[in-house]
């Protein structure tokens, strides 16, 4: 990005030239004179250096002895002030430094961003370009310095005593300055630099500066909850209660955040977890198979209470929950069906989670693709899940050399999407290790000296800027960000401003509003993102909830875990932790096997039947807590000719059974001829989808059989005898009835009774089926006749 005053191409003014060269010849100048005075005499020590002393000179130098600046304040001092520069000095060479003293050097005050990033990249002294020393009483002196010894040093002067001119940044030096053996003259050995901001009064028009304070952190929570009524949640480890303790890292976002003007970006499944941690919880054991109760309620109760106390009339951007890597799902997942929708119920979800939490309405039309990287493809991602403004950065977004100054963040980049553009410089300030006090405070200087400068690269141009730092700083790093922003909350040339009011400040008409193309998405992040592999498998995942609670009498027992576990497969935090990823998803996706298996059908041991109709029963186990319905149990013979169920190959029944108990359902099935018959039991969800696997039996026919048939003979030739002697008996009657001739009855009735000497009748014929068998059934199997 170009700045006022770093015009490529130009050079110091004269004024500026004459300047450093008479410096230059002043600081020569007693070196020169001490030369001049020394005798020709060969074995003078001062003379110039030989060969041999210029060789000693490269091994020391102005790094032989490191100078640490471990603290300076105030960072930004005012007119009356005193400032105090504190640090270390620590011999690293091989020789004894004697003489030695520390000073402060201010350099010239610097023109515009280049410059401060080109002066904070320098390493060494560099005589001319690194100011003159302040001198007189403010010095620290030291006779000697042994090698490996570091000394403390703390230098106060007065701000009027280093007569600062203009506003503007300067170049801040602390130098030590001694004599080795090999190097018996005065020079510099040390040398550490930084930038002191200097605006004197309050500018009369301020930049307005957005600042992102982000409550994200890692997935914690699994899909597993207890059989409890409360569902006591199971988490991956107590890893969260050791950032929500005292001096952990949420502990200190929260308790140096409360006391800033910025805009809190909140994870939604951050609030969920410590919210679960409020009550009972349990804590998955190192090998996985077990669980421990949690002992982090206590901060957890802590925790969310000053937060809710906090945003009470703050300004809040929720994230979808579980942060979802926008660019991952962008490049890999947008193909695999159903992941859209899936960041879609991540955004609703998110914000309702916010507002039930911390009982305030979040905004939620906010995306943050990571690093702020943009391409056309994560800009489509994120407004298809409702987000109106993306939030990138200014190394994504770049400007050309044509503007001399830094622009408003806020540019429309079309279909009614806004890019907010975060200054990179100042996003990126603090993702160094800051747990040394050297680092933060040389990063927290740089961060004053750029604000200060986008300030003054044109003054009466008010500017909206946006700060969007790490995702997850680290409590040293909250620290220095925290130090940073105190030192501006004085408003000398900059005031606090929501994320909301940046988003709709009036765009630069100048600023480029072009997205970069997908081939510019820096390669060192691509290779972090989620592989299209992954949203394969939390599409198989979800894909198995939603089979599974249709047929649950309580789905959202079931609904909730999983789903917000699902969220926490695609989120950005797994960047850099693939193997950690995978086995997050395997889990879930396992736990969810191990309950849908709950549901199933008791296998079955082959089955006789004797008859040419009889019931099989087949049994459905739940084993889980609550109840199923909604299903359907199909029997299926293989050879209906054989065997039907019912009147056709196959017959289905509905299944409804209570948690923590089976369910036997019988199915009547009529036999057309002997054989085993293989039948099939299969559970199917109203929709039609099988559930579980199919139990498989045989039925083996035994009624019409050889022995069978020769009963059913033997049964009809006695019938037919029986007959046949019925007949020849009557014959025989009636022969001799005729011959002894009739006896006549009154009225010419005949005189035989009703009923006397009538043919015996046949009884009933015997049933179709043959009587029960009196071997004992298959161990396990009942078959009702």
């Amino acid at each position: 990005m170009a700045e006022a005053a770093d015009f490529p191409g130009t050079s110091p003014s004269p004024a500026r030239r004459w300047l450093r060269r008479t410096a230059a010849l002043l600081a020569a100048a007693p070196l020169l004179t001490g030369m001049l005075q020394l005798p020709a005499a060969p074995t003078a020590h001062a003379a110039a250096p030989s060969a041999e002393a210029s060789a000693a000179a490269d091994a020391t130098g102005s790094n032989t002895v490191d100078v640490s600046l471990n603290k300076l304040t105030p960072t930004a001092p005012s007119d009356g002030d005193t400032l105090t520069v504190s640090g270390t000095v620590t011999n690293e060479g091989k020789q004894s430094v004697t003489g030695a003293e520390v000073g402060l050097r201010l350099g010239p005050v610097l023109n515009g961003r280049s410059q401060i990033d080109s002066a904070a990249k320098r390493t060494g002294y560099q005589q001319g370009a690194d100011g003159t020393e302040v001198g007189g009483k403010y010095v620290k002196k030291f006779s000697k310095l042994a090698p490996g010894i570091r000394q403390d040093f703390s230098i106060s002067v007065p701000v009027k005593a280093l007569d600062l001119g203009a506003d503007g940044v300067y170049q801040l030096g602390v130098s030590l300055t001694g004599r080795t053996s090999a190097q018996p003259w005065s020079q510099v050995l040390g040398f550490e630099r930084t930038f002191l901001p200097w605006q004197s009064d309050a500018a009369d028009t301020k930049t307005k500066t957005t600042y992102l304070w982000p409550l994200i952190s890692t997935a914690h929570l699994t899909a597993e909850t207890g059989s409890d009524e409360q569902q006591t949640p199971v988490f991956t480890d107590d890893d969260l209660a050791k950032e929500l303790a005292p001096g952990g890292r949420l502990e200190q976002m929260l308790s140096l955040g409360r006391q800033l003007d910025v805009t809190w970006v909140i994870d939604p499944d951050l609030l969920a977890s410590v919210d679960a941690m409020t009550r009972n919880y349990r804590v998955q054991t190192a090998d996985g198979k077990s669980t421990t109760a949690g002992k982090g309620q206590a901060v957890a109760k802590e925790w969310l209470n000053k937060l809710e106390q906090t945003v009470k009339d703050e300004k809040v951007v929720a994230l979808p929950f579980a942060d979802p890597d926008l660019a991952s799902l962008a490049h890999n997942g947008k193909t695999v069906t159903g992941s859209l929708g899936q960041l879609k119920d991540a955004t609703d979800v998110g914000a309702e989670a916010v507002e039930v939490i911390l009982h305030v309405k979040p905004q939620s039309d906010f995306a943050w693709p990571v690093d702020g990287a943009l391409d056309p493809s994560i800009v489509d991602v994120s407004t298809s899940a409702g987000a109106h403004s993306v939030i990138t950065r200014s190394d994504s977004l770049r400007e050309g050399d044509a503007l001399p100054y830094t622009p408003n963040a806020a540019r429309p980049i079309g279909g009614g999407t806004t890019a907010v553009v975060a200054d990179a410089r100042l996003s990126t300030a603090f993702q160094g290790d800051m747990t040394g006090a050297e680092n933060s405070t040389l990063a927290v200087q740089q961060f004053l000296a750029q604000s200060l400068m986008v300030t003054l690269q044109d003054p009466d141009n008010q500017r909206n800027i946006v700060v969007a730092p790490q995702r997850m700083p680290s409590a040293s790093q909250a620290q220095a960000m925290a130090k940073a922003l105190t030192a501006l909350s004085d408003e000398r040339w900059s005031e606090p401003q929501d994320l909301s009011a940046a988003a709709k400040a009036k765009p630069d008409p100048s600023a480029t509003t072009q997205v970069p193309s997908a081939g510019s998405y820096p390669a060192s992040l691509r290779k972090q993102e989620l592989p299209k592999s992954a949203f394969k498998s939390i599409q198989n995942t979800q894909n198995k909830l939603n089979r599974f609670q249709t047929i649950l009498s309580e789905p959202d027992r079931v609904i909730t875990p999983f789903g917000r576990a699902i969220d926490r497969e695609m989120s950005t935090s797994w960047r850099g932790r693939s193997a950690e990823a995978a086995t997050f998803r395997q889990g879930v996706e396992n736990y969810l096997t191990t309950l849908i298996e709950q549901v199933a059908l008791i296998k079955k041991s082959d089955a006789k039947l004797s008859g040419r109709s009889a019931t099989i029963p087949v049994t459905v186990q739940n084993n889980l807590v609550q109840g199923v319905d909604h299903m359907v149990l199909r029997l299926t013979s293989e050879n209906p000719t054989r065997l039907k169920i019912g009147d056709k190959a196959y017959y289905e029944q509905p299944v409804k059974v209570a948690g923590g108990h089976a369910q036997s359902v019988k199915f009547t099935t009529t036999a057309n001829a002997n054989g085993p018959v293989p039948v099939y039991a299969q559970l199917y969800t109203e929709d039609g989808q099988p559930y579980g696997e199919a139990v498989r039996f045989d039925v083996n026919v035994t009624e019409i059989t050889l022995t069978v048939m020769l009963v059913i003979a033997g049964g009809v030739l006695l019938l037919v005898l029986a007959g046949f002697r019925m007949y020849t008996q009557r014959k025989r009657a009636a022969r001799q009835q005729a011959e002894e001739g009739p006896e006549d009855g009154p009225e010419g009735e005949s005189g035989t009774e009703p009923g006397e000497d009538d043919p015996e009748q046949p009884s009933d014929p015997s049933p179709d089926t043959a009587p029960e068998s009196t071997d004992p059934s298959d161990t396990g199997e009942r078959v009702d006749r």
